[in-house]
């Protein structure tokens, strides 16, 4: 579940660094502080001490680093950042939903991926 976790971040911030790109500005100037800042108003449930782990893992995504890799190298993962790496994927989610205009946007991201992937597991 946490591999599936950190590959949603890749791909979100993948799309997010692209798109970004194209209108030459930086994912991590923009999309970084918009996730740690929301995540620190979030005091009930997201825990201090995850937060920068959170803002690593979103700039190894950010330069095209795996974030399961990139953390592997911190040791496993703890209880506290469990709920900040929930709430990484639906701010992520939530910014490109905003960015496109469109409700569904980053869900329907994550189907059309896995339809793809199927249609290639079945033409292989």
């Amino acid at each position: 579940m946490l591999d599936g976790a950190c590959t949603l971040v890749y791909l979100y911030m993948e799309w997010l660094r692209q798109a970004h790109e194209e209108q030459d500005r930086d994912v991590v100037e923009s999309v970084v502080p918009y996730v740690i800042g929301s995540m620190r108003k979030m005091t009930i449930s997201i825990r201090p001490e995850a937060i920068p782990v959170m803002a690593g893992m979103l700039t190894a995504s950010a330069i095209g680093l795996s974030p399961t890799l990139w953390r592997k190298q911190y040791g496993p993962w703890t209880e506290a950042e469990m709920n900040a790496l929930e709430a990484t994927l639906v701010l992520l989610a939530d910014y490109i939903n905003h960015l496109t205009n469109d409700e569904t946007m980053a869900i329907r991201m994550i189907v059309d991926i896995m339809e793809s992937m199927e249609q290639a597991g079945d033409a292989g």
